[in-house]
């Protein structure tokens, strides 16, 4: 499925252990999300650990540099807490919503920061990532 690319930005690692999941889904490698967007990807997962209740400073350039005019995007994270992640989400969804794009959904779990959430992502949440991943190619 060469039309679909996984882009993230993952400080920590527990946002990339979602992103390949997502991508071994997929049957895709997870790209670089400093590199521009790939001409041929028909949907994007974008995702992003939460940094203040934003997405990494990597995504924020991205978003704010590239066109996303006629581009579908789905969208996943991590975060201390779901309250941190729904913001996160929204603030990505709104970026993009502005640059042009359709998105698709969004989904997130928790991440291990610090001394909370320790085992974040675990089994069950990649599991869910990777269901997220086929329920977002079936609603395209």
């Amino acid at each position: 499925m060469t039309d679909i690319a996984v882009l993230v930005d993952s400080r920590g690692g527990n946002t990339r252990k979602v992103a390949d999941a997502i991508a071994d889904e997929l049957g895709v490698k997870v790209g670089d999300v400093t590199a521009s967007l790939p001409d041929d990807a028909k949907i994007l997962f974008l995702g992003s650990g939460t940094y203040g209740g934003r997405p990494g400073e990597a995504m924020i350039k991205l978003i704010g540099s590239a066109d996303f005019t006629g581009r579908t995007v789905a969208l996943f994270g991590t975060a201390g807490s779901d309250g941190g992640a729904g913001k996160m989400i929204a603030a990505m969804r709104d970026a993009l919503a502005r640059k042009g794009a359709t998105i698709l959904g969004s989904w997130h779990c928790k991440g291990r920061m610090l001394v909370v959430n320790w085992g974040h992502p675990d089994k069950e949440d990649l599991e869910n990532a990777k269901k997220f991943a086929r329920e977002m190619l079936r609603a395209r």
